[in-house]
């Protein structure tokens, strides 16, 4: 490509309405423009950019045995509210009607498809295993887009099903993705861990991100600190310290007017927070329930649904409050009340600890588990930082991650919802056994310029850079240096080198920051020494250039 006869820019200053440092760089490299809210343009670099990520991803899809094919983007409605999703996915999904008036969606997942495809296979037990992918794009009415390509409403997936007749064919199709996004994000130079997640609304048997580290990222990874255990913070387990109980003292209420957070309660009465125990409520499926955790802990709300096995979880509002118990929030507590009560499992082990009494402005102090009656414990707390390892003695650390991939085991939740079955040895119609897997290339765009950034601009590795060698005449206007220029290009064009010649008429400096800015892996300078055949050579990770033949060139990039 030569700048000069070609669609080419970049933006001297960081751009405004961009939080993140990818989203800033991606932008000001010419790679991508915003349009509106969450929805990007991919400009010629960030494409090619893009497309080499997808074919290293499609590369090792292949390798593993799955058949690429492709659904459509406008999808009926009805095959959402036949699975039993469109109420699931109510405002976030994008909806319109064709000139008959029936009602389209634009997807934003293909499970169903995907099912209706494998139907065509699908009869018996023969027919099975096989893997199919696609890359297509998705269409999300996201409530907050941000984050550059991290979060947006509009976004290419990767997404592939396994089809299996068993559980045990389901363990080799899902090992073979495993490896194949294991091969993937390593030959994009990604840092990353695998964590065990929540499976969501996508239900199933198992479910597992691949996180990029960086601290911009949205999730919270849980780490240890000796072993190799990762986790999603949303479903890390906490260890509960067993605690020798102290012997129960007298339950007292005291006053404690204008007194109501449990920061206010511990400067109050001069106690240690972890004496105290707050009480949060929730409408769980139309149910009151009070959650009792220790004052310095935060609620899991994904553990606690789970254990309700709840379909809705939020919290309770003030009127739905009062059909209980007529106290403010801040004075809420387990004793004399009528109502659901779950306690997580660190404060059965607690003793003599301060909760509300339920009557606005006063709580009780030496509170034990003898003081009322609870319905459910479990583990319902974030796991924090120093707590012990759910495997070993080790402690828990926290990173930040992007979420780049998810594969996940569903079983036969879509399958028997579908009506996808198959006849097995014995002539018996059966649910198919699925996995889910998907990845987003642009997300990992993203969270390689994350990783890959100086003060300079984006450093992407050779194996996804836009291009692999920039060449940059100084002088334009000097015949040696604009003739050496253009034979360098030729022969690096020859041996299948990806280059840039950039033969614009502008200052060097501005040349030499537009290719630092966009990332490009070596620079090969032509100036004054052209007449002896002598350039300029620099790698863009290293801070130092040198002079080196033209002869010499081929051998310093292969």
């Amino acid at each position: 490509m030569k700048l000069n006869e070609t669609f080419f820019y970049t933006i001297r200053e960081d751009v405004k309405d961009e939080e993140t440092v990818s989203g800033n760089l991606l932008v000001r490299s010419g790679m991508v423009k915003k349009t509106s809210a969450g929805i990007y343009m991919l400009m010629p670099l960030g494409l090619r950019v893009l497309n080499k990520i997808e074919e290293i991803i499609r590369d090792e899809m292949n390798l593993s045995g799955a058949l690429e094919l492709k659904m459509p983007s406008l999808i009926l409605e009805d095959i959402y509210i036949n699975s039993g999703r469109r109420e699931a996915f109510g405002s976030s999904m994008f909806a319109l009607k064709d000139r008959a008036l029936k009602n389209y969606v634009l997807g934003p997942t293909h499970e169903e498809l995907f099912l209706e495809a494998a139907k065509m296979k699908i009869q018996s037990y023969k027919d099975m295993p096989f893997n199919l992918y696609q890359f297509q794009t998705k269409y999300r009415d996201e409530a907050r887009p941000r984050y550059g390509l991290i979060r947006t409403r509009e976004f290419t997936m990767k997404d592939a099903y396994s089809f299996d007749r068993d559980l045990e064919g389901l363990d080799v199709s899902y090992q073979k993705m495993y490896d194949a996004y294991k091969n993937s994000f390593d030959r994009l130079n990604i840092d990353y861990r695998i964590v065990t997640a929540d499976t969501g609304v996508m239900g199933g048997l198992l479910s597992e991100e691949f996180q990029a580290i960086t601290e911009i990222g949205e999730d919270t990874i849980v780490l240890c600190d000796k072993c190799n255990y990762s986790s999603n913070l949303e479903v890390a387990e906490v260890v509960t310290s067993k605690i020798e109980k102290e012997k129960s003292k007298e339950l007292q209420i005291i006053e404690t007017k204008g007194v109501e957070s449990i920061e206010e309660i511990v400067n109050f009465l001069n106690i240690d927070i972890k004496k105290t125990v707050k009480t949060l409520v929730y409408n769980i499926d139309g149910k009151i329930v009070f959650a009792l955790i220790r004052g310095d802990r935060e609620l899991n709300i994904t553990k606690l649904g789970k254990l309700f096995k709840a379909i809705n979880i939020e919290m309770a509002t003030e009127e739905e409050l009062k059909q209980v118990v007529d106290a403010d929030f801040g004075s809420l507590g387990p004793i004399g009340i009528n109502t659901t009560i779950i306690i997580d499992n660190e404060v059965k082990y607690m003793s003599n600890f301060v909760v509300g009494a339920n009557k606005t402005g006063y709580h009780y102090i030496n509170a034990n588990l003898t003081s009322f009656k609870y319905d459910i414990a479990g583990d319902i707390i974030n796991i924090q930082e120093n707590d012990i390892c759910p495997v070993c003695a080790g402690r828990i650390y926290f990173k930040k991650g992007i979420e780049i991939g998810n594969t996940f085991k569903l079983g036969t939740k879509y399958s028997e919802s579908l009506n996808l079955k198959y006849l097995d040895q014995n002539n018996i119609l059966k649910p198919v056994v699925m996995g889910s897997y998907g990845i987003g290339p642009a997300r990992c765009m993203s969270a390689i310029v994350e990783q890959n950034n100086d003060e300079f601009g984006i450093v992407w590795p050779k194996q996804i850079a836009p291009y692999m060698c920039a060449i940059v005449i100084i002088n334009i206007n000097d015949n040696n240096q604009l003739q050496l220029g253009n034979k360098v290009y030729e022969m690096l064009q020859s041996n299948n080198i990806e280059v840039i010649l950039d033969d614009r008429d502008e200052r060097p400096g501005i040349k030499f920051k537009d290719i630092d800015l966009i990332g490009i892996p070596y620079r090969i300078v032509i100036g004054k020494k052209s007449n002896d055949n002598i350039v300029e050579f620099k790698e863009r990770k290293s801070s130092e250039s040198k002079e080196i033949l033209v002869a010499e060139i081929l051998n310093y990039l292969k």
